[in-house]
């Protein structure tokens, strides 16, 4: 498959005192950032329950990433940089993990 996209997942924990619309506000600010380096905000989804294993995130989704590099530059963009403390207010713990698509489908 060869694809060199990068997609991070992002599961996240909201402040209990206004984190969720503080984090809506982050993601309102941050998309044009994204965007600026070809990358975008797919589909958010809210977990219901865990089914086997602990996991209790208010909110997941993905970003995609044309490649590594766009991550980086995303990431250490003065843009960027002004308004992180967003998402750090708004969340009380997050998780960001690297993934790929496989070089195999499963199906």
């Amino acid at each position: 498959m060869n694809d060199k996209r990068v997609y991070m997942l992002n599961a996240v924990w909201f402040n209990p005192e206004d984190g969720e619309k503080r984090y809506r506000e982050y993601l309102k600010l941050m998309t044009p950032i994204l965007e600026s380096v070809d990358g975008r905000k797919l589909k958010s989804f809210v977990p219901q329950r865990a089914l086997i294993g602990e996991f209790d995130a208010d909110l997941v989704f993905f970003a995609e990433y044309p490649d590594w590099h766009a991550f980086k530059r995303f990431a250490t963009s003065p843009e960027y940089h002004k308004i992180a403390y967003l998402r750090n207010e708004a969340t009380t713990n997050a998780l960001l993990i690297r993934c790929s698509r496989p070089e195999k489908p499963f199906k």
